[in-house]
């Protein structure tokens, strides 16, 4: 690994949500949100690392085909190795209605090809729009899954809303219960109007780590495109409810240099440190979709998490 006090910025660009996987076999692997140049072309790359610092040429490891439920949209891939297998959860948008939904599919190999459990059917719909599922394996061996009731379908008040929620999850990672719901933007930071924005507020991209009896719900706020969006996080003592926020975000945008810090996920090292993979606008002064990952040492305990990021190996301004 590298003995810069920083790894930022990494140098996967033109993506969005990453997450990282390490595998059983010691390796890393991030699978993304992925654009591609291709017309027609619609899935997911991933990259390899033995080190965190160097990573390989993107590989797509999922590409929609006949069996998929989506046809566009295809965000916030998430996978989980069990049992010799790789399950990846993604969101996606269907056709017939243009309405979110999350898919599943699995794989014999982190690097694919996954292929869809079901034919042209999300893993569950409640009738309404959902993103970012996120699994989590508690102790005692219960499954969980946790995803965000989407903004886009979701009125509150008036408002435009996505709201946490949380699952009971069947040992095959394809199954959930009745959902409940956890939060919604609550906080003044998370309601803030954003411009062009009026009237809508998000708290979304969920993942659950758990240390010395509490459960950390890590969660983003704002909008992904501004540079007010920010990684936040929720502290219980149950992983399905009484999460209590913190009053200050983890990951802020540094002005002219990180914008919009969002989107993450936690993993730990080979060395037993916990990581935190996370997305920045790639052009720092004109935030939009395309975004890069960065990667900072977080730290949890007493309730409470901290870090030094967002950190950059080079302070630079304007385009990193």
């Amino acid at each position: 690994m590298s003995e810069n006090k920083s790894l930022n910025p990494v140098g996967i660009t033109g993506i969005g949500d990453p997450f990282v996987l390490r595998a059983s076999d010691g390796k890393y692997y991030m699978y993304a949100t992925s654009f591609f140049p291709a017309e027609g072309r619609e899935g997911f790359n991933v990259w390899q690392s033995g080190d965190l610092a160097r990573w390989s040429a993107p590989v797509q490891c999922y590409a929609a085909d006949e069996r998929s439920f989506g046809y566009k949209d295809f965000w916030a891939p998430e996978v989980r190795e069990r049992d010799g297998k790789f399950y990846m959860h993604y969101s996606a948008r269907r056709k017939e209605d243009e309405s979110l939904r999350i898919g599943v599919a699995v794989s014999a190999s982190p690097l694919g090809p996954f292929i869809d459990v079901f034919d042209r059917q999300p893993m569950f719909d409640f009738g309404y729009a959902a993103i970012d599922g996120h699994v989590f394996f508690d102790d005692d061996g219960k499954i969980y899954f946790y995803y965000s009731r989407d903004c886009s379908e979701y009125v509150v008040g008036g408002r435009h809303e996505s709201h946490i929620y949380v699952a009971d999850m069947d040992e095959s990672l394809t199954r959930i219960a009745s959902p409940r719901e956890l939060f919604g933007p609550s906080l003044p930071y998370e309601r803030k109007q954003i411009a062009g924005m009026d009237g809508w507020a998000w708290n979304e991209g969920p993942f659950v780590v758990k240390k010395e009896g509490l459960y950390y719900l890590f969660y983003s706020a704002t909008f992904f495109a501004g540079g007010d969006y920010c990684t936040c996080y929720a502290v219980s003592d149950r992983p399905d409810g009484g999460f209590v926020k913190a009053e200050k975000p983890l990951f802020v945008s540094k002005e002219g240099k990180i914008s919009g810090p969002g989107h993450n996920c936690v993993f730990t090292d080979g060395k037993g440190e916990l990581w935190c993979a996370y997305h920045v606008h790639t052009h720092c002064l004109r935030p939009d979709h395309d975004r890069q990952m960065f990667l900072d040492k977080i730290y949890i305990g007493g309730g409470r998490v901290r870090s030094d990021g967002p950190t950059l190996r080079e302070e630079k301004n304007g385009d990193l």
